[in-house]
């Protein structure tokens, strides 16, 4: 098993050997943009040494001090090799690599015996793509955006006539009821000037926004700062829309990922212009089909009417982009439209959308000011959402559709009447009508929204407790929230419940205000009294016992807040009063034989008074601001944080007296087409323990049964649960291959069953204890209602100097984050 742990540590990154140098650098294009997923190794050696480089060109290999010969390989360009003297230390290596010959495509793959007149055509649209691309050049534009969505709601129905159902439903829109018809359409209009400057450094100034309808997660590309559609680029990138990047079908990775044939000759004015029809070559490492237009003698692309493969869609069911080019100059392809038609089907909805975007007015001779672009990517105006009917009409650069303007002529008549106290209060006495379902199953909502406020009971189903440390209990619940124009916030929430067996009282009871939405300023309080654990963080087998109870009365504030871009601070202070259950609490014991319950912690009463700081930073972090709010898009690069614990002694009779520090990096990056790569490291100790507790002891948590730990904060076969006090080392690693190995089994394709693997290492010097895992499975995403999900089976070996080789199955769910694009792990 020793071979197991080389290689598991290989995937965490987290390998030193001791003795060897470090040889790393970047692998760029011939425009200096990062080339991923390179295959770096060595000449005659074995491939002990080979490694490829990440999502941003970048790799590192550990080798021994001599000279050597490194070659770089990455398809569709051409292979390089450099001779390296590796030295003591560090050693910086940066290759470019350009782009492979067209001849030298052709001798890697002929189309059968005959020439293929649509593969060659694109092959001259290839030769000259760079300087097709208007994007090689600074440049500002105005930009109409329009996203519009229709809902057709299907009555529930038996499965045998649901599909008949769905083909006699009408299109909501089309009825006369007004109100049905705007409950069932929304749109969003956005004007705004986009500038650029290569390569992919942009600034949106939103000057105009008006959404129509209800907030929708289904509306897509309403910002030109996230996706870029570029298909002059090799691969796209396009994190909020698919699950891999996507080779483009007009460049030389391209040219060995798709099939081109010639379709039809379109001619005008003695002009012709071929379509080519593409379809993937190989279903792991494409993901388009569809056509492009290619204008004949200038090899220009007039336009591309592209499909996305559904397997990788995070969201949607289906994804097409039409996009237009302005080819007058005869030199560059300036894209003048963009329309997308994409969709979810529900079991009880349909949701068709549709997204057009025209830009107008280029200027290609901008000078932009010295650091004009940033992190900041996009800014919207206060005046942006006070934009009236008359300023829309006359700057849309499209027209709107007889029935999109019926919708605006509809819904901007009621807007007065339907925002005016009277309607809100009648809106608000539908909706708090009380039902028996409500009052059962689904709690009573009061709603204000005039004065923007609401407060939810719990139902009767939520009131009950039947499984508790100790015994049986019936409470409720209260949550009562309220919410300003300005995005600012204040809710609270309440539980009280009373307990049969030992007839007591506890609960909580807990209050927030975000007072600064841009830089998520919010204080917040919680007064507590009820049981606790020991051990918080622990496999459920050990979370249940007996013997992990205490009672608890406890007192907490904080406070959180972003310092600058991408720096989070979090205080929190609380105090405690801690108690055993040892003795004067009844329990119930059926089950104790069971679970192997043990009496509860004895010990005497004591008070904990515990300062909490916790410091996040994740670099270079893009996001859009809003009038009062900001919207975090990501970055590329890892966030490092620090979290530190104080026991204050004697402060309001605290019996406690320790230090603990905690230190981490974690980050999730895509790997070209192979997939997503998610880890994290992390380790700490106690730098004081003068008069440490049991319930603040650290501990590495023990795994699930059956069911998959988050593989990035848990393992999966770790069977003890370790306290620690001394330094320790944590590591974990994911890898998501989203149909990269998989999908060449067309079996499996149709299926959209993709693969997984991942790790573990633990390394605890205080208990000698050393345990590493590697686990292997299939998941596939599914949806139930409104919600995507991913099932996973998986298959696990694990190893130590504790244990023997041993292996289990797990099985998970994990969903999918719908503001983020992102699953838990």
């Amino acid at each position: 098993m020793k071979q197991l742990l080389i290689i598991l540590l290989t995937l965490l990154g987290t390998i030193h050997v001791y003795g060897q140098d470090l040889l790393k650098g970047k692998v760029v294009d011939e425009n200096y943009q990062p080339i991923p997923f390179v295959d770096i190794f060595l000449r005659g050696q074995n491939n002990q040494y080979r490694v490829r480089s990440d999502v941003e060109g970048n790799y590192s290999v550990n080798l021994e001090n001599g000279s050597y010969r490194v070659i770089y390989a990455a398809t569709g360009y051409e292979k390089k090799e450099v001779f390296i003297a590796v030295k003591k230390g560090e050693n910086v290596q940066n290759v470019q690599l350009f782009p492979m010959r067209i001849q030298d495509i052709d001798e890697v793959e002929i189309s059968g015996s005959k020439k293929n007149p649509g593969r060659e055509i694109i092959l001259k649209v290839v030769r000259r793509k760079d300087s097709l691309d208007f994007n090689q050049y600074p440049y500002s534009c105005d930009v109409y955006i329009k996203a519009t969505e229709k809902i057709q709601r299907i009555e529930e129905a038996p499965k045998k006539n649901r599909r008949k159902k769905e083909k006699e439903a009408e299109d909501t829109t089309s009825k006369d009821n007004s109100l049905e018809f705007l409950r069932n359409f929304n749109m969003i209009e956005v004007g705004l000037k986009r500038n650029y400057a290569p390569y992919n450094k942009v600034r949106e100034l939103r000057n105009a926004f008006e959404q129509r309808g209800s907030r929708s997660n289904y509306l897509y590309f309403t910002t030109t700062a996230k996706s870029n559609f570029n298909f002059f680029k090799n691969t796209l990138f396009l994190d909020d829309l698919n699950e891999s990047p996507v080779p483009s079908p007009i460049s030389t990775v391209g040219i060995l990922s798709y099939k081109y044939k010639l379709v039809d000759v379109l001619e005008v004015d003695s002009v012709k212009t071929f379509k080519i029809e593409i379809k993937a070559r190989s279903s792991a490492t494409s993901t388009l089909s569809g056509f492009i237009y290619v204008r004949d003698g200038s090899w220009m692309v007039e336009k591309l009417q592209l499909t996305l493969s559904g397997g990788n869609l995070l969201m949607y069911d289906y994804f097409t982009i039409e996009q237009d080019f302005d080819i007058s100059s005869d030199t560059t392809c300036v894209l003048s439209q963009q329309l997308m038609t994409y969709g979810v089907n529900h079991k009880e909805s349909i949701h068709t959308c549709k997204t057009s975007v025209k830009y107008t007015n280029y200027d290609f001779g901008v000078n932009f000011p010295p650091k004009y672009f940033g992190n900041e990517v996009a800014v919207t105006t206060e005046k942006a959402y006070e934009r009236d009917s008359s300023f829309w009409k006359n700057t849309r650069t499209e027209p709107l559709s007889p029935e999109e303007l019926e919708y605006v002529r509809k819904r901007d008549s009621i807007y007065t009447l339907r925002h005016s106290k009277g309607y809100l209060d009648s809106i608000d006495s539908i909706a708090n009508r009380i039902t028996y379902i409500d009052v059962l199953l689904n709690g009573v909502d009061f709603i204000n929204r005039d004065k923007g406020r609401q407060w939810v009971l719990g139902s009767l189903a939520s009131m009950v407790q039947p499984v508790y440390i100790a015994g049986p209990r019936i409470g409720e619940m209260l949550w009562w929230d309220k919410k300003w124009e300005n995005e600012k916030r204040f809710d609270s929430y309440t539980h009280l419940h009373y307990g049969f067996l030992n007839e007591d009282v506890k609960g909580r009871v807990s209050a927030r205000y975000l007072y600064d939405p841009f830089k998520t300023g919010r204080i917040g309080a919680m007064v507590s009294h009820d049981y606790g654990v020991i051990r918080s963080n622990d496999g459920v087998t050990n979370m249940i016992l007996r013997e992990n109870f205490i009672e608890k009365t406890s007192l907490s504030v904080y406070h959180n807040y972003e310092l600058f871009n991408g720096l989070m601070l979090n205080v929190e202070f609380n105090f405690t009063e801690r108690r055993s259950v040892a003795e004067g609490t009844n329990f119930i014991q059926e089950f104790d034989e069971v679970l192997n319950n043990k009496p509860p912690a004895s010990f005497d009463t004591y008070q904990a008074f515990m300062s909490k700081i916790h410091l996040a930073y994740t670099p270079f972090q893009k996001y859009m601001r809003e009038p009062h709010r900001k919207v975090i898009l990501g970055s590329r690069w890892p966030t490092v944080y620090m979290y530190w614990e104080k026991g204050i002694p004697s402060l309001f009779g605290s019996d406690v007296n320790h230090d603990y520090l905690l230190f981490g990096l974690r980050q999730s990056f895509k790997i070209s087409t192979f997939g997503t790569s998610s880890y994290h490291i992390k380790s700490g100790r106690f730098l004081n323990t003068k008069v440490l507790r049991e319930i603040d002891y650290k501990y590495h948590r023990r795994s699930d049964p059956i069911y998959l730990t988050n593989p990035l904060t848990g393992y999966q076969d770790l069977d003890t649960s370790l306290p620690t006090l001394n330094w320790y080392f944590e590591s974990h690693f994911i890898h998501h291959f989203n149909g990269a190995l998989l999908n060449k089994v067309p079996f499996m394709k149709r299926l959209r069953v993709t693969s997984v693997g991942g790790g573990g290492y633990l390394y605890v010097p205080e208990h000698s204890w050393t345990h590493y895992e590697m686990f292997a499975g299939i998941e596939r995403v599914f949806k139930l209602k409104k919600q995507r999900f991913r099932l996973g089976l998986y298959y696990v070996v694990s190893d130590g100097n504790q244990i023997n080789t041993r292996s289990t199955f797990r099985i998970s769910m994990n969903f999918l984050d719908p503001e983020d694009m992102t699953f838990w792990y």
